[in-house]
């Protein structure tokens, strides 16, 4: 493609055209009259592939993996010796040393680096068990870093501090995962949880409001193998309630629990309260209660009464 060169610098210095054309796949500039090449080894600096998020744009990129936080160093250092087969592609006779040099790597690490890279591989164990995005993970390994910097770690376990930002940032991203689940993944009791959580927020300056029950639907109904159309009716059960100050001061799972039983028998595909608390991890109790004051409180007793009776062949 021909075109005009523009600014003062003039044109080609052998005719004089400001007319040229770049050669992309040489990398060079060349005067379209007289053939001269003006430059030569250009960088191309646009991409070779289609990106259509971040993600796939760092995977992409040609000037290697990306900075994150989920790894000790950043990922911009290198070891030494990586896995035990690494040591034998090198000759016999230099195997002893590089040995040594990885044994000598390890121990000259900061125990800032150590910590971390304990830490981040519990913190990954996690978000594998409990099936979180890639963003919650960024966004705790961050925190745990200011924790680490701040000295808030010292004296309490790893595996505490960990669960409670963890817990923090589920409800931050709005991805909630109740104090239950994560005490049972990570092994932590939930009153350490709660204790860590609360002193960690508190000096890290988090602020976190109430966990809506509407987070908590698609994750329940996807447990429950329920439709979209079940989803959807849910979070407009829930809409209305908040509306009518129903959920305040109640439990989100088991709200949402509750929405979600009402929701399943008005669209035909009722499951039992047991089913539902069983895998939510919610009592038959809770799921009753606010079962009861969901449909009193929006008028539509009747209707689900019915429903029910429907389904039972009665």
């Amino acid at each position: 493609m021909v075109k005009k060169k523009t600014g003062k610098t003039g044109g080609c210095p052998e005719c004089g055209s400001v007319y040229f054309h770049e050669d992309k796949s040489r990398g060079e500039k060349i005067c379209a009259k007289c053939g001269l090449i003006l430059e030569d080894s250009m960088i191309d600096v646009s991409q070779e592939w289609r990106a259509f998020d971040d993600e796939q744009r760092n995977r992409r990129a040609r000037t290697g993996a990306p900075l994150t936080f989920t790894k000790h160093d950043k990922g911009l250092t290198t070891e030494i010796g990586k896995g035990s087969g690494e040591l034998f592609k090198v000759s016999p006779t230099k195997r002893a040393q590089y040995y040594r040099l990885g044994k000598w790597q390890k121990r000259l690490i900061e125990s800032k680096d150590r910590n971390l890279s304990f830490a981040l591989s519990e913190l990954q164990r996690l978000i594998s068990f409990l099936g979180l995005p890639k963003s919650v993970h960024e966004r705790v390994a961050k925190k745990y870093e200011e924790a680490v910097d701040y000295g808030l770690v010292r004296g309490r376990s790893m595996e505490s501090v960990i669960a409670a930002l963890l817990y923090a940032v589920c409800r931050e991203l709005g991805t909630p995962r109740r104090m239950e689940e994560i005490s049972e993944a990570s092994g932590v009791e939930k009153r350490e949880i709660g204790r860590t959580y609360r002193y960690i927020a508190r000096q890290l300056k988090i602020r976190i409001l109430p966990a809506s029950p509407e987070h908590f639907v698609p994750r329940f109904a996807s447990m429950l193998g329920l439709s979209d159309e079940v989803q959807a009716k849910a979070i407009n059960i829930l809409k209305k309630a908040k509306k009518n100050d129903v959920t305040s001061g109640k439990g989100p799972a088991g709200v949402a629990a509750a929405a979600l039983y009402i929701a399943a028998v008005l669209n035909g595909e009722r499951k039992t309260q047991r089913e539902i608390a069983d895998a939510v991890g919610v009592t038959e109790v809770t799921i009753r209660n606010r079962f009861k004051e969901l449909v009193e409180k929006l008028g539509i007793s009747e209707e689900v009464e019915k429903k029910i009776r429907e389904a039972e062949g009665r």
